[in-house]
Formats: structure tokens, C-alpha cells, sequence
């Protein structure tokens, strides 16, 4: 599902701290054979030192795709994504937010922050592989990405 050629792979930046959802994700990566690497951090503030290539992300690459909870620890998903919306260097990044929150408010406020879509995270282990084969299918399918670094 990935693209073909492994060197053309953007990675994804998965910003999640339930060790369960990293888990269901990477399984659902691996049950549809998505190949693009994935990279995981727990927070708002590890996301936003992976972003800027900080301390132990220096050679870091930069994501083709964030996939954002907003309910984190140190610095809220809200947060990131308001600051990565509002940096000329990392705007141009697509972000999901895959979240449990079916708050209106939250929806508003993350499309509000330009956020590229907002999904409810499914209890169900079935419905979350779904949705996590239409986010890859659709950014890494069918959509046409900026190249990184540009």
C-alpha cells in the first residue's frame, strides 16, 4: 500500500500515549503491508523535539504524515497542532487527529487549528484497522504530497 521503492517511503509520525492504540497501530501497519516507516512519540513535547530535529531526534526524518491524539501528556495534541499549523516549516504537514473525543468543540477547535481531518478512535480492534487502512490508503494512495524538505 506503501509506495513502491523503499527510498520514496514518508514516514509517519505517530503522537499517541496509549501504549494499546501505538500497539493497534502498528498491527494494523502490518496487517495491510503499509511499508512507510513508523515513528512514535509520547507526547506534545517529545513530538515537538522530534519535529525540530532536538537532542536524540537530530537525524530524525521529517514526517509525510502526523497522526495526532489530542489528549496528551506535557503539551496536548491542541498545542502541537497549533504550532505546527502556525510554523512555515512544518505547515505543509498533513495532521489526523485520531482521537476518542467526539466533542464537537474538539472538532471545531482542531479544524480551527487546521488540522487535515479528525477521526474518532473505534473501540472495536476491526473498525480501528479500517481507519487506520483509509488514512495510509487515502495520504499515502491517493492524495499528492509535498516532498519533504521542500
Amino acid at each position: 500500500m506503501g509506495t513502491s521503492g523503499s527510498d520514496n517511503l514518508l514516514p509517519i509520525l505517530l503522537v499517541e500515549d496509549s501504549p494499546t492504540d501505538v500497539m493497534m497501530t502498528r498491527e494494523a501497519l502490518d496487517y495491510y503491508k503499509v511499508l512507510n516507516p513508523l515513528h512514535v512519540v509520547q507526547d506534545g513535547v517529545e513530538a515537538t523535539q522530534y519535529l525540530r530535529q532536538k537532542g536524540k531526534y537530530s537525524a530524525a526524518p521529517e514526517p509525510g504524515l502526523i497522526i495526532l491524539d489530542l489528549n496528551l501528556p506535557r503539551k496536548s495534541g491542541r498545542e502541537l497542532l497549533r504550532d505546527v499549523k502556525s510554523d512555515p516549516d512544518l505547515m505543509s504537514i498533513p495532521v489526523v487527529v485520531l482521537t476518542t473525543s467526539k466533542s464537537e468543540e474538539d472538532v471545531a477547535n482542531a479544524y480551527g487549528l487546521h488540522a487535515n481531518c479528525y477521526i474518532t478512535k473505534p473501540v472495536d480492534f476491526t473498525k480501528f484497522l479500517d481507519v487506520i487502512r483509509g488514512i495510509t490508503e487515502f495520504w499515502f494512495g491517493t492524495v499528492t504530497l509535498p516532498l519533504i524538505g521542500s
